[in-house]
Order: C-alpha cells, then structure tokens, then sequence
C-alpha cells in the first residue's frame, strides 16, 4: 500500500495548508497593528506639539485680554474687572477640561485592526455554520 495520496497523507496537507493560512492571516493582522501603532505615534506627537503651541499662543492673547479689561476699567471698577476676567479664565478652563476627558474616553487606538478581527471571526462563523450544513446534508443522505 502506498501512503502517498491516502486519506491520512490528505488530512495532514489539509492542516497544513490551515496551519499556514492561519499563520499568514496571524503575521497580516500583526503588520497592520504596528503600522496602526506607528501613525498613532506620529499623529500624537504632532497633536501635542500643536496644542502646545495653541496653548501657548491662547494664554499670551487671554492675558492681554485680561490687561486691555482690567486697564479700561482701572478707574471704576477695578475689582469688579479683575473678578470677572478671573470667573471667565476658570469657567473657560473647567469647559475645556470637559472637553479633553470626553475626547480622552473615545477608542482610537488599533480600530482598524479590531474592525478587521472581528471581520474574520464573523467569516470563520459563517463557514462553521456552512460546513455544519453540508454535514447534515450528508447524514441525510
């Protein structure tokens, strides 16, 4: 008997024809997520390099703000000027810290490469349902 072309010489290519798909599949995801992890680097480091820039452009114009407020009414209302600019700097501050925890919540980090999990663990389920179906279509028979 030659063991060559048996059923048993076909069930071990089988699995590892499996075995490499899965192994290939595996090495795909893997190269998306570093690629996904690089750009999420690259993207976070120019947003704070940004913001802080922004920040620190905003804070020069808020407290010539401030002085222009606090100088037209020197005279006056002085006190009055200071207190309000200062209840406007701490309400924009606790609206802008809001802000930063709801944006700081939102996943962002590997989407693509979950999107695609999940993709290939629905196309794996499908198959299971569709090899379920041919065997009770067999035990039929």
């Amino acid at each position: 008997m030659s063991s060559g072309s048996g059923p048993a010489q076909r069930v071990i290519l089988a699995a590892q024809r499996l075995l490499k798909n899965l192994m290939d599949t595996g090495e795909t995801r893997l190269r998306l997520a570093v690629i996904e992890l690089q750009e999420e680097r690259a993207r976070l480091f120019s947003l704070l390099l940004l913001s802080g820039i922004a920040l620190l452009l905003l804070a020069f114009g808020i407290g010539m703000l401030m002085l222009l407020v606090i100088v037209a009414f020197w005279q006056d209302h002085r006190l009055l000027a200071i207190g309000i600019a200062a209840a406007v700097l701490i309400l924009s501050g606790i609206l802008v810290a809001l802000r930063v925890r709801a944006v700081s919540r939102e996943p962002s980090l590997l989407r693509s490469t979950l999107a695609r999990f999940s993709e290939d663990k629905e196309l794996l389920d499908q198959t299971r349902i569709d090899h379920t179906r041919v065997g009770e279509k067999h035990e039929e028979r």
